[in-house]
């Protein structure tokens, strides 16, 4: 009997109806194949937030200033933010990095200094970082996981902060996708109709000035932000160490979206927290052929998604480990009229 016939056999052996715990069972599947084993595990839980600005939070498509991103940080590190409470709920480690904020911090020991710039440029008309910019972000996300790694984390959850960042996702879900602006674009932090009409248009204008970009790495270059950037590569180094991957919301999925540019296996690894309320989420989802864990009408970011949808993913592999069988619970599979 092949692995996929023994998860398949040892699912439909519990005290349940074949099917009946749903997603349940189909986050328990993909464990057990990534994992090669029927009783799969989940060892130090840890969500890292990357944290960068980005020079187009300067041309009016955020509701807050820049400076709230370095704030945030700080929030973090005091363990004041939604992220800190849920993560503490669950006992899942928390670490943040500075990938590009426009601040100077004093770096303590939950912050990983892995600071790029000061912010982006700001891409209505030029590209966000320089090539060797870019370069630096993948080597310093793959670093982070590696350091991680002696840990035997097996499962990663990646979050972000930085203002500005909903229209750096969203170019780069247009850019990679071949879609239109407008259906990719959203409030972000909250902006009105009005609002969002400008930030589409401003953001409209930034795509016909770079003209059609199909390669990944140049739509980065020119689109991305410091935090994005390295948490795309941070996934693709998750994957290489064969962690279970917690995508958060629509930023951590455009994330993902450019890692499954470069490495379509990286699929077999990521699990969808939820479907976030902006605009392009569930259309993204929708196109990776992805089922998102949880739909909370959230759209906050920092991994929360990925903290709340944990004791799930928890519960799946539980049920692997600590649910009798139809045969040592005895209790009979078929009617016996």
């Amino acid at each position: 009997m092949d692995l996929i016939d023994q998860i398949k056999k040892s699912i439909d052996s519990k005290t349940k109806p074949v099917g009946s715990l749903g997603m349940i069972e189909e986050i328990a599947n993909k464990i057990c194949l990534l994992q090669k084993s029927t009783s799969p595990t989940l060892i130090n839980p840890t969500i890292i937030i990357f944290a960068g600005d980005h020079g187009i939070s300067n041309s009016g498509v955020s509701k807050y200033p820049q400076k709230v991103t370095y704030q945030m940080v700080r929030n973090f590190l005091e363990g004041g933010a939604a992220i800190n409470v849920f993560s503490r709920t669950f006992s899942i480690e928390l670490l943040v990095v500075d990938a590009g904020v426009n601040y100077k911090f004093d770096y303590l020991d939950n912050l990983i200094n892995s600071k790029i710039d000061f912010g982006t440029k700001n891409f209505i008309n030029q590209k966000a970082m320089t090539k060797s910019q870019l370069e630096k972000c993948f080597k310093f996300g793959k670093k982070i996981i590696q350091d991680i790694s002696p840990k035997e984390t097996n499962i990663m959850g990646f979050g972000e902060m930085g203002i500005g960042n909903t229209s750096s996702a969203t170019m780069i879900m247009s850019s990679l996708l071949d879609l239109p602006i407008d259906k990719c674009v959203g409030i972000g932090t909250g902006l009105d109709n009005q609002q969002l009409i400008t930030k589409t248009k401003i953001l409209q204008e930034a795509k016909l000035f770079h003209k059609k970009i199909t390669d990944v790495y140049e739509i980065l270059q020119t689109f991305g932000g410091f935090e994005i950037v390295q948490m795309c590569s941070a996934m693709l180094e998750a994957y290489n160490k064969n962690m279970i991957i917690m995508v958060d919301g629509f930023i951590a999925s455009c994330a993902y979206l450019a890692a499954y540019n470069i490495n379509p296996k990286i699929k077999n690894n990521a699990l969808f927290s939820h479907k976030s309320s902006e605009n392009g989420h569930e259309l993204l989802l929708h196109i990776l052929k992805v089922k998102p864990i949880l739909s909370l009408d959230m759209r906050l970011g920092e991994g929360t998604g990925c903290a709340l949808a944990y004791p799930i993913i928890l519960n799946s592999v539980n049920f692997m480990n600590n649910m009798a069988t139809f045969e040592n619970a005895q209790v009979s599979t078929q009617s016996n009229d």
